[in-house]
């Protein structure tokens, strides 16, 4: 199937020629994009469209949490922040709190922001 839109087909390419290192960045930029649609969709009583934002970002993180690689040192806190994030947006989407939400974003803006700096170290 051929895809006639230019800004999905930028994005697919974008990806496809992504290092591994911004390929995580943009995970957590997804995971912080979906969090930011929760919050938004409980704010319009929009139960449905917050339900699938959230999901999405629990998603997000499973897949973080799933590909760390056990041989570094730092893998197993990661692993801890994340399942203490995904146990968050469960409780969240449950509850549809947007504070629970908040403090979900809060530690994914973090990680992201600390994994761009890395990158940026990384290319100097």
């Amino acid at each position: 199937m051929l895809n006639n839109n230019p800004y999905q087909q930028y994005r697919q390419n974008s990806i496809k020629s992504a290092s591994k290192g911004e390929l995580t960045l943009m995970l957590y930029e997804g995971a912080a994009r979906f969090i930011k649609q929760g919050i938004k969709h409980i704010g319009e009583n929009n139960i449905q469209a917050a339900h699938h934002s959230i999901v999405r970002a629990q998603e997000i993180i499973n897949h973080l949490s799933e590909t760390l690689d056990p041989g570094y040192e730092l893998s197993g806190g990661l692993a801890s922040l994340y399942d203490y994030i995904k146990r968050r947006l469960m409780e969240a989407n449950i509850k549809k709190d947007v504070d629970i939400l908040s403090e979900a974003l809060d530690f994914v803006k973090q990680l992201r922001d600390t994994w761009k700096e890395v990158l940026n170290l990384s290319r100097s």
